[in-house]
């Protein structure tokens, strides 16, 4: 019966192990998803900005926001396990105040999106993203000239619109996700203490040593080079300070 125990709690410790690993493998890959829809969104309205450029923001949402769900399931049944210990726990919360901060971020650049969006439209040729001002009578016999055209330009405003209203059911969707699982798993954030590798901190403070030791190297060496250019000018100065007193002596012996 003890062996049975055993063998119980050692599958029970691998299991979590494993859930362990597989939250940290998901937020990582979730940090870098959200990093590549920053980059991309940073070209929105830019010269870089095009269709596809938009279209790569689209599934790079989908993919973030299915991401996202897998992740809220398991941190969330792992966190509300009764049975999980002191360590383990501490590690799961850090996680997840890493996962809630970058859905956060996540929404803060689908915000901007959005509002670079509808700022500049990609829809329709006869509105180019860069302005240059030139205005006169020709605009209306180019207008009715491409009147055929005028009818695929509506056709894409409309898809254009249908985007910005999807984009923002997608903002309002993460929002929901992140009070829903400040509901389920009640984690203060303040309380949860942020934990790097050791080698991280050594070689951190290795470098910011050297580069201390470096600069005061640098401070000292130019302190002696001052002080011995001080000296040189000291002595050029009184070398010849004492050479005008001799000649106007000497003018006045004559």
């Amino acid at each position: 019966m003890p062996i049975q125990n055993i063998k119980v709690a050692d599958e029970g410790a691998a299991g979590s192990a494993k859930a362990r690993d597989d939250c940290r493998a998901l937020v990582d890959s979730l940090n870098k998803v959200t990093g590549c829809y920053r980059h991309l969104a940073i070209g929105v309205g830019g010269s870089a900005d095009s269709v596809g450029l938009r279209d790569e923001l689209r599934k790079t949402r989908e993919k973030t926001q299915d991401l996202a769900l897998v992740i809220r399931n398991k941190l969330t049944a792992v966190l509300r396990d009764k049975n999980l210990g002191k360590e383990e726990r501490a590690e799961m919360e850090r996680l997840w105040v890493i996962f809630c901060t970058s859905l956060e971020l996540f929404q803060v650049d689908m915000c901007k999106v959005l509002e670079l969006g509808q700022g500049f439209v990609l829809a329709g040729t006869e509105r180019p993203l860069i302005q240059t001002g030139m205005s006169g009578g020709t605009s209306e016999v180019a207008a009715r000239a491409l009147s055929v055209q005028n009818i695929v330009h509506d056709t894409a405003l409309d898809v254009s619109s249908l985007e910005q209203r999807e984009l923002q059911e997608q903002i309002e969707k993460v929002d929901r996700m992140v009070e829903n699982m400040e509901m389920k798993v009640n984690v203060l954030r303040w309380t949860v203490e942020a934990k790097g590798d050791a080698y991280h901190s050594v070689l951190s403070n290795d470098a910011s040593s050297v580069a201390l030791l470096s600069v005061d190297e640098e401070v000292r060496g130019w302190w002696c080079c001052d002080r011995s250019k001080c000296l040189t000018s000291m002595l050029l100065c009184t070398a010849a300070l004492t050479a005008v007193v001799l000649s106007v002596c000497a003018a006045n012996l004559a």
